[in-house]
Protein backbone atom coordinates (compact mmCIF):
# COMPACT_ATOMS: atom_id res chain seq x y z
CA UNK A 1 0.00 0.00 0.00
CA UNK A 2 1.15 3.02 -1.28
CA UNK A 3 0.31 6.79 -1.14
CA UNK A 4 1.13 9.45 -3.68
CA UNK A 5 0.85 13.37 -3.02
CA UNK A 6 -0.70 14.94 -5.87
CA UNK A 7 0.50 17.93 -7.24
CA UNK A 8 3.62 17.65 -4.56
CA UNK A 9 6.00 20.07 -6.36
CA UNK A 10 3.64 22.39 -7.23
CA UNK A 11 2.51 22.96 -3.53
CA UNK A 12 6.09 23.01 -2.67
CA UNK A 13 6.41 25.97 -5.04
CA UNK A 14 3.29 27.71 -3.59
CA UNK A 15 4.75 27.44 -0.46
CA UNK A 16 8.21 29.13 -1.38
CA UNK A 17 9.56 26.71 1.41
CA UNK A 18 13.30 28.85 3.71
CA UNK A 19 15.39 27.79 5.60
CA UNK A 20 14.39 28.57 9.65
CA UNK A 21 10.38 28.55 8.24
CA UNK A 22 7.88 26.74 10.26
CA UNK A 23 4.92 25.13 8.29
CA UNK A 24 2.01 23.66 8.88
CA UNK A 25 1.04 20.15 7.10
CA UNK A 26 -2.62 20.09 8.17
CA UNK A 27 -4.00 16.90 6.42
CA UNK A 28 -0.81 14.34 7.34
CA UNK A 29 -2.03 11.79 5.60
CA UNK A 30 0.88 9.32 3.91
CA UNK A 31 3.08 12.12 4.91
CA UNK A 32 4.12 12.99 1.78
CA UNK A 33 3.95 16.41 2.35
CA UNK A 34 5.86 16.58 5.30
CA UNK A 35 8.61 14.76 4.47
CA UNK A 36 8.92 17.22 1.31
CA UNK A 37 9.45 19.99 3.09
CA UNK A 38 11.71 18.39 5.27
CA UNK A 39 13.83 16.86 2.49
CA UNK A 40 13.73 20.84 0.45
CA UNK A 41 14.54 23.36 3.58
CA UNK A 42 15.97 23.36 6.83
CA UNK A 43 12.81 24.02 8.64
CA UNK A 44 10.11 22.83 11.16
CA UNK A 45 6.76 21.14 10.33
CA UNK A 46 4.24 20.55 12.99
CA UNK A 47 1.09 17.96 10.98
CA UNK A 48 -2.59 17.19 12.12
CA UNK A 49 -4.64 14.22 11.31
CA UNK A 50 -7.98 13.23 12.53
CA UNK A 51 -7.46 9.58 11.80
CA UNK A 52 -5.69 7.25 14.35
CA UNK A 53 -4.32 5.38 11.47
CA UNK A 54 -1.93 8.39 10.34
CA UNK A 55 -0.92 9.22 13.70
CA UNK A 56 0.34 6.39 13.93
CA UNK A 57 1.74 5.83 10.61
CA UNK A 58 3.37 9.08 11.34
CA UNK A 59 6.02 7.92 14.31
CA UNK A 60 8.54 6.97 12.53
CA UNK A 61 8.58 10.22 10.86
CA UNK A 62 8.67 12.00 14.24
CA UNK A 63 11.28 9.75 15.42
CA UNK A 64 13.94 10.31 12.91
CA UNK A 65 13.26 14.43 12.15
CA UNK A 66 15.22 15.18 15.35
CA UNK A 67 13.00 17.64 16.62
CA UNK A 68 12.25 19.11 13.63
CA UNK A 69 8.80 17.67 12.83
CA UNK A 70 5.68 16.87 15.41
CA UNK A 71 2.45 15.13 14.74
CA UNK A 72 -0.19 15.89 16.80
CA UNK A 73 -3.96 14.20 16.64
CA UNK A 74 -7.15 16.07 15.93
CA UNK A 75 -8.91 17.78 13.02
CA UNK A 76 -7.49 21.00 11.28
CA UNK A 77 -10.23 22.65 11.85
CA UNK A 78 -8.81 23.29 15.41
CA UNK A 79 -5.86 24.26 14.17
CA UNK A 80 -4.27 26.37 17.16
CA UNK A 81 -0.86 27.07 16.86
CA UNK A 82 1.61 29.07 19.82
CA UNK A 83 3.47 30.99 17.54
CA UNK A 84 2.59 32.69 13.39
CA UNK A 85 3.85 30.63 10.82
CA UNK A 86 5.42 30.93 7.63
CA UNK A 87 3.12 27.91 5.49
CA UNK A 88 0.01 25.88 5.79
CA UNK A 89 -0.91 23.32 3.18
CA UNK A 90 -4.27 21.30 3.03
CA UNK A 91 -4.40 17.95 0.94
CA UNK A 92 -8.10 17.91 1.32
CA UNK A 93 -10.39 14.45 0.89
CA UNK A 94 -10.06 11.21 1.72
CA UNK A 95 -6.47 9.46 1.72
CA UNK A 96 -4.93 6.27 -0.78
CA UNK A 97 -4.77 4.69 2.52
CA UNK A 98 -8.39 4.87 3.38
CA UNK A 99 -9.72 4.36 0.30
CA UNK A 100 -7.50 1.14 -0.22
CA UNK A 101 -8.17 -0.54 3.59
CA UNK A 102 -11.57 -2.06 3.16
CA UNK A 103 -12.27 -2.32 6.37
CA UNK A 104 -12.60 1.60 6.86
CA UNK A 105 -15.55 1.11 4.06
CA UNK A 106 -14.74 4.05 2.66
CA UNK A 107 -14.66 2.65 -1.05
CA UNK A 108 -16.77 -0.18 -2.58
CA UNK A 109 -13.56 -1.94 -4.38
CA UNK A 110 -13.69 -4.46 -1.77
CA UNK A 111 -16.96 -5.50 0.47
CA UNK A 112 -16.81 -4.12 4.05
CA UNK A 113 -18.81 -2.57 6.50
CA UNK A 114 -19.97 0.94 5.63
CA UNK A 115 -18.22 3.23 8.19
CA UNK A 116 -16.65 6.03 6.19
CA UNK A 117 -15.62 7.54 9.39
CA UNK A 118 -12.06 8.94 9.65
CA UNK A 119 -11.48 9.30 13.41
CA UNK A 120 -13.18 5.74 14.21
CA UNK A 121 -15.54 6.97 16.16
CA UNK A 122 -19.21 8.46 16.10
CA UNK A 123 -22.10 7.85 13.95
CA UNK A 124 -21.30 5.68 10.62
CA UNK A 125 -22.23 5.75 6.67
CA UNK A 126 -24.49 3.11 7.49
CA UNK A 127 -26.14 5.43 10.11
CA UNK A 128 -27.03 7.68 7.29
CA UNK A 129 -28.42 5.49 5.19
CA UNK A 130 -30.93 4.07 7.07
CA UNK A 131 -31.37 6.94 9.62
CA UNK A 132 -32.39 9.63 7.29
CA UNK A 133 -35.24 10.28 5.10
CA UNK A 134 -35.66 10.05 1.75
CA UNK A 135 -36.24 13.95 1.37
CA UNK A 136 -32.95 14.47 2.99
CA UNK A 137 -30.89 11.52 1.29
CA UNK A 138 -31.88 12.42 -2.01
CA UNK A 139 -30.71 16.30 -1.29
CA UNK A 140 -27.72 14.69 0.40
CA UNK A 141 -26.79 13.01 -2.85
CA UNK A 142 -27.55 15.66 -5.18
CA UNK A 143 -26.20 18.64 -3.11
CA UNK A 144 -22.77 16.45 -1.79
CA UNK A 145 -22.66 14.17 -4.64
CA UNK A 146 -23.49 16.33 -7.47
CA UNK A 147 -26.00 13.63 -8.80
CA UNK A 148 -28.87 13.99 -11.00
CA UNK A 149 -29.73 10.61 -9.99
CA UNK A 150 -30.00 11.22 -6.60
CA UNK A 151 -33.87 11.06 -6.49
CA UNK A 152 -33.67 7.47 -7.80
CA UNK A 153 -31.03 6.16 -5.39
CA UNK A 154 -32.51 7.63 -2.75
CA UNK A 155 -35.68 6.19 -3.43
CA UNK A 156 -34.06 2.77 -3.86
CA UNK A 157 -32.00 3.10 -0.30
CA UNK A 158 -35.23 3.53 1.19
CA UNK A 159 -37.12 0.70 -0.62
CA UNK A 160 -33.97 -1.69 -0.21
CA UNK A 161 -33.77 -0.70 3.72
CA UNK A 162 -37.57 -1.62 4.34
CA UNK A 163 -36.18 -5.29 4.11
CA UNK A 164 -33.65 -5.00 6.51
CA UNK A 165 -31.02 -2.36 7.61
CA UNK A 166 -28.15 -1.69 4.56
CA UNK A 167 -24.69 -2.43 6.67
CA UNK A 168 -22.04 -3.48 3.75
CA UNK A 169 -20.55 -1.35 0.79
CA UNK A 170 -21.17 -3.62 -1.88
CA UNK A 171 -24.42 -3.76 -0.53
CA UNK A 172 -25.16 -0.03 -1.00
CA UNK A 173 -23.06 0.00 -4.25
CA UNK A 174 -25.74 -2.27 -5.84
CA UNK A 175 -28.59 -0.25 -5.02
CA UNK A 176 -27.39 2.73 -6.73
CA UNK A 177 -26.00 0.57 -9.70
CA UNK A 178 -29.21 -1.21 -10.11
CA UNK A 179 -31.61 2.35 -9.36
CA UNK A 180 -29.90 3.79 -12.62
CA UNK A 181 -30.00 0.77 -14.47
CA UNK A 182 -26.98 -0.53 -14.54
CA UNK A 183 -22.96 1.33 -15.84
CA UNK A 184 -24.80 2.16 -18.97
CA UNK A 185 -21.38 2.62 -19.97
CA UNK A 186 -20.57 5.01 -17.50
CA UNK A 187 -16.77 6.10 -16.92
CA UNK A 188 -17.02 6.04 -13.01
CA UNK A 189 -19.83 3.44 -11.17
CA UNK A 190 -22.98 4.50 -10.50
CA UNK A 191 -22.64 4.59 -6.19
CA UNK A 192 -19.19 6.87 -6.99
CA UNK A 193 -20.94 10.17 -5.92
CA UNK A 194 -23.20 8.68 -3.23
CA UNK A 195 -20.20 7.25 -1.37
CA UNK A 196 -18.69 11.23 -1.78
CA UNK A 197 -21.94 12.59 -0.39
CA UNK A 198 -21.70 9.98 2.36
CA UNK A 199 -18.05 10.40 3.43
CA UNK A 200 -18.41 14.34 3.38
CA UNK A 201 -21.64 14.46 5.84
CA UNK A 202 -20.04 11.85 7.89
CA UNK A 203 -16.92 13.92 8.43
CA UNK A 204 -18.13 17.02 7.80
CA UNK A 205 -15.97 17.86 5.24
CA UNK A 206 -16.89 21.27 4.68
CA UNK A 207 -17.46 22.44 7.89
CA UNK A 208 -14.16 21.63 8.54
CA UNK A 209 -12.52 23.14 5.36
CA UNK A 210 -14.66 26.20 6.77
CA UNK A 211 -12.92 25.97 9.93
CA UNK A 212 -9.44 25.70 8.99
CA UNK A 213 -9.53 27.80 6.12
CA UNK A 214 -9.93 30.77 8.83
CA UNK A 215 -7.36 28.40 11.42
CA UNK A 216 -4.85 29.08 8.41
CA UNK A 217 -5.29 32.96 7.53
CA UNK A 218 -5.30 33.57 11.83
CA UNK A 219 -2.09 31.45 11.89
CA UNK A 220 -0.28 32.51 9.04
CA UNK A 221 2.37 35.81 9.71
CA UNK A 222 2.35 38.27 7.04
CA UNK A 223 4.10 36.69 4.21
CA UNK A 224 3.10 33.39 4.60
CA UNK A 225 1.54 30.96 2.28
CA UNK A 226 -1.64 28.96 2.07
CA UNK A 227 -1.78 26.23 -0.24
CA UNK A 228 -4.79 23.74 -0.81
CA UNK A 229 -5.33 21.09 -3.41
CA UNK A 230 -8.47 19.76 -3.44
CA UNK A 231 -10.08 17.45 -5.19
CA UNK A 232 -13.96 18.32 -6.01
CA UNK A 233 -15.91 21.33 -6.84
CA UNK A 234 -17.33 22.20 -3.95
CA UNK A 235 -14.35 21.97 -2.08
CA UNK A 236 -12.26 24.56 -4.59
CA UNK A 237 -15.47 26.37 -4.58
CA UNK A 238 -15.09 27.17 -1.53
CA UNK A 239 -11.00 27.63 -1.04
CA UNK A 240 -11.54 29.91 -4.63
CA UNK A 241 -14.48 32.03 -3.13
CA UNK A 242 -12.39 32.10 0.39
CA UNK A 243 -9.21 33.51 -1.05
CA UNK A 244 -10.84 35.95 -3.55
CA UNK A 245 -13.27 37.70 -1.02
CA UNK A 246 -10.41 38.02 1.27
CA UNK A 247 -7.71 39.61 -2.09
CA UNK A 248 -10.62 41.56 -3.10
CA UNK A 249 -11.85 43.64 -0.44
CA UNK A 250 -11.55 46.92 -2.36
CA UNK A 251 -15.20 48.02 -3.60
CA UNK A 252 -15.82 48.19 -7.07
CA UNK A 253 -17.89 50.44 -8.54
CA UNK A 254 -19.28 50.38 -12.19
CA UNK A 255 -17.82 52.62 -15.23
CA UNK A 256 -20.67 54.85 -14.08
CA UNK A 257 -19.78 55.30 -10.44
CA UNK A 258 -16.28 55.47 -8.83
CA UNK A 259 -14.73 52.67 -6.37
CA UNK A 260 -16.33 51.92 -3.09
CA UNK A 261 -13.78 52.10 -0.78
CA UNK A 262 -12.27 48.51 0.96
CA UNK A 263 -15.21 47.39 3.86
CA UNK A 264 -12.11 45.26 4.77
CA UNK A 265 -8.23 45.34 4.46
CA UNK A 266 -6.93 42.30 2.08
CA UNK A 267 -6.18 39.78 4.09
CA UNK A 268 -4.65 37.83 1.14
CA UNK A 269 -2.72 38.23 -2.35
CA UNK A 270 -3.44 36.30 -5.04
CA UNK A 271 -0.43 36.47 -7.64
CA UNK A 272 -2.10 33.45 -9.82
CA UNK A 273 -6.14 33.19 -9.74
CA UNK A 274 -6.62 30.25 -11.61
CA UNK A 275 -6.38 26.92 -10.08
CA UNK A 276 -3.10 24.57 -11.02
CA UNK A 277 -4.37 21.47 -12.74
CA UNK A 278 -1.57 18.10 -12.57
CA UNK A 279 0.06 17.52 -15.82
CA UNK A 280 -0.22 14.39 -18.29
CA UNK A 281 2.16 12.84 -16.48
CA UNK A 282 0.88 12.83 -13.55
CA UNK A 283 -2.88 11.65 -14.55
CA UNK A 284 -1.18 8.73 -15.94
CA UNK A 285 0.95 7.88 -12.83
CA UNK A 286 -1.50 8.18 -10.56
CA UNK A 287 -4.97 8.22 -11.75
CA UNK A 288 -6.75 9.67 -8.54
CA UNK A 289 -5.04 12.69 -9.04
CA UNK A 290 -7.21 13.63 -12.39
CA UNK A 291 -9.56 16.03 -10.41
CA UNK A 292 -7.05 17.45 -7.87
CA UNK A 293 -7.03 21.58 -8.39
CA UNK A 294 -4.31 23.83 -6.56
CA UNK A 295 -5.00 27.16 -5.16
CA UNK A 296 -2.93 29.38 -3.22
CA UNK A 297 -1.99 32.89 -1.79
CA UNK A 298 0.20 35.07 0.24
CA UNK A 299 -1.34 36.18 3.80
CA UNK A 300 -0.81 40.23 4.25
CA UNK A 301 -0.24 42.03 7.39
CA UNK A 302 -3.97 42.71 7.92
CA UNK A 303 -6.19 41.62 10.49
CA UNK A 304 -8.33 37.82 9.70
CA UNK A 305 -11.58 38.03 8.78
CA UNK A 306 -14.34 36.77 10.51
CA UNK A 307 -14.81 32.95 11.07
CA UNK A 308 -15.96 31.50 7.62
CA UNK A 309 -19.40 30.38 7.54
CA UNK A 310 -19.49 27.18 5.71
CA UNK A 311 -22.30 26.84 3.46
CA UNK A 312 -25.36 25.39 4.09
CA UNK A 313 -25.75 22.72 1.13
CA UNK A 314 -27.96 20.18 2.13
CA UNK A 315 -29.82 21.64 5.00
CA UNK A 316 -32.49 18.30 5.14
CA UNK A 317 -29.79 16.04 5.37
CA UNK A 318 -27.75 18.44 7.59
CA UNK A 319 -30.19 18.89 10.19
CA UNK A 320 -31.52 14.89 10.48
CA UNK A 321 -28.04 14.04 10.64
CA UNK A 322 -26.93 16.69 13.76
CA UNK A 323 -30.29 14.58 15.80
CA UNK A 324 -28.24 11.03 15.10
CA UNK A 325 -24.72 13.04 16.63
Amino acid sequence: MSHAPVLLAEAMDALALKGGGVYVDATFGGGGYSREMLARADCRVIAFDRDPDAITRGGALAASAKGKFTLHQGRFGDLALEQPVDGVVFDLGVSSFQLDQAERGFSFQADADLDMRMEKEGPSAADAVNGLREAALAELIYRYGEDDDSRRIARAIVQARAAGRIKRTLQLAKIAEDAVGGRRGARTHPATKTFQALRMLVNDELGELARGLSAAERALKPGGRLAVVSFHSLEDRMVKLFLTARADAQGRGSRHTPDLPPERAPSFVLERRRATAPGDAETARNPRARSASLRWATRTDAPAWDELEPPSLAPKAEAEWAKLN
